[in-house]
């Protein structure tokens, strides 16, 4: 595994300090090489490195575009190479290194979030007279297994019948749901789910404040698709208008949500031998998702509301008993799935509770603000960037790669900087949680298994940034970035590869 937190001395400093150290009685130290020698030897290593990304760079795929590089020496923070380095772009995904290293440096590896059931009244046999709250801070690990624990926690505690109202409690973080450049277009799809305190992952994934869609063929030709949701919820609505169709016939299957309902349309045809079609659609208010699937749990386990009571949403009252609570993973595991698989909904989060925690405020606003003043710390220059989401949806986000280099070479030295580091993408790892969104490429050695890197890709925009060793041992820190191209994505991922490679080939002694 690439240890790029650990210091070494590089040969240009090696060769310095051979150059400029006193003689002693003002003898010549004849067993030092000849520094003019050797400097042009380092020179030379270096210009071949510059030609390399230079003729890459020259690429007609980039004619027009903007691209940014930025190559650091991992020991020292010595620049190596540029093009563009502060010119602004848009990071795309490379967003959520800086969200990232501030949610690690702010909150903590260790950090868990809380989700807690609560009562204002009293157990009196087994009926719970008064209401019960279901309590949200923000956990985006939350799932349906979570919610049938918390009901056969409350059946174990004598509770079988609840005289009162059933509360979805959300206001850990403000009621915005969704960062301000959201696309109209984006939002019915997991990867713009809305972010709420309270919410549920139908899987291990975790993409919070959404439902599992898995369509399948019918025995009959003629007949409706059969779906399945995950979880099982009535607060979402099929609209089921998919057609089987014969054996051997194209599959072509729609899966969206309606914008501003929960009607979920699916449309197309699939044949009778045909795959599943499986979607994430996002869920229209996940806290009432969250309330409806809790509920769906309680009945299941035998607990009964009974009287004039309601399921709906509210704040618990400050004198509120727990009843039971589940914390989340700590911060270093969850940073598994947000980082490898770049999970855009577990960097809103963490950019609400970071406005939390600091600002006692749940919002992208005071969010971004720590987020801006933990980067500045790290001397990162945050008069040059503008962050309006901490996922990088946003067509606004602006950083340079050089301000990228910078902050993944300040971070080494931190205590959080392992799990930081284990959590980027593997190139050419297979596994998905260990490749992620490098799994499928470079494929090859040395750049496989070598470089550790997060991607990052919207409609014109590709980035990737991390680090590398060198075929003689040399560590580097990298950002790319590339905006404002109009050719297919895998031609610009693979010009990225390219550098990466490159770098891993290279050798300056």
């Amino acid at each position: 595994m690439h240890k790029g937190y650990v210091k070494k001395i590089s040969l240009f400093f090696l060769i310095a300090m051979m150059v400029f150290l006193p003689f002693t009685s003002g003898e010549k130290a004849l067993f030092f090489p000849s520094s003019g020698e050797s400097t042009h030897v380092a020179s030379a290593k270096s210009a071949q490195l510059d030609d390399k990304i230079e003729q890459i760079l020259n690429d007609e795929s980039l004619n027009g575009a903007v691209t940014g590089v930025s190559i650091l020496n991992a020991a020292n923070g010595e620049s190596l190479f540029e093009n563009l380095g502060d010119t602004r772009l848009h990071p795309a995904s490379n967003m959520k290194l800086l969200t990232g290293v501030a949610a690690m440096e702010t909150l903590g590896a260790d950090y868990q979030f809380t989700t807690e059931v609560l009562t204002d009244g009293r157990i009196k046999g087994k009926v719970l007279h008064g209401n019960l709250y279901l309590k949200g801070k923000g956990d985006p690990t939350l799932m349906e297994r979570d919610l049938d624990q918390f009901a056969k926690e409350l059946k174990a505690k004598g509770i079988k019948n609840i005289k009162g109202n059933l509360i979805a409690d959300d206001s850990w973080y403000g009621d915005v749901r969704l960062s301000q450049d959201i696309n109209w277009s984006d939002e019915p799809f997991y990867t713009a789910a809305q972010i709420s305190a309270l919410t549920l992952a139908p899987n291990e994934d975790y993409d919070a404040g959404t439902v599992i869609v898995e369509v399948t063929p019918s025995t009959k030709v003629g007949e409706s698709a059969q779906v399945k949701l995950t979880p099982e919820t009535d607060y979402v609505t099929i609209v089921n208008k998919a057609k089987t169709v014969a054996e051997g016939a194209e599959k072509d299957i729609s899966i969206e949500r309606e914008h501003g309902s929960n009607n979920i349309v699916i449309e197309g045809t699939i044949p009778t031998d045909g795959s599943r079609s499986r979607s994430w659609s996002s869920v229209w208010e996940p806290t009432g998702y969250a309330l409806d699937v809790f509920k769906k749990s309680l009945e299941e386990n035998g607990i009964k509301f009974i009287g004039k009571s309601e399921a709906k949403l509210g704040v618990t009252p400050k004198e509120a008993t727990v009843l039971t609570s589940k914390k989340s993973m700590p911060l270093k595991d969850l940073f598994i799935p947000f980082m490898k698989l770049s999970n855009n909904g577990h960097a809103e989060v963490l950019v609400k509770e970071m406005g939390k925690i600091v600002h006692n405020e749940g919002s992208w606003d005071k969010g971004l603000q720590v987020v801006e003043e933990t980067i500045s710390a790290l001397g990162i220059n945050t008069e040059t960037i503008m962050f309006r989401d901490g996922s990088g949806m946003s067509h606004k986000n602006m950083v340079p790669a050089n301000e990228i280099s910078q902050m993944l070479f300040a971070i080494q030295d931190k205590s959080w900087f392992p799990a930081f580091e284990k959590s980027l993408p593997v190139a050419g790892n297979s596994e998905r949680f260990v490749g992620g969104t490098l799994r499928n490429r470079m494929t090859e050695e040395p750049a496989k298994g070598n470089v550790l890197a997060k991607t990052g890709s919207l409609t014109g925009m590709s980035a990737l940034s991390g680090y590398v060793t060198t075929k003689d041992g040399e560590e580097l820190i990298f950002s790319i970035m590339v905006n404002n191209y109009l050719g297919s994505s895998s031609a610009i991922t693979a010009i990225e590869d390219k550098i990466a490679t490159t770098l891993a080939k290279h050798e300056f002694e």
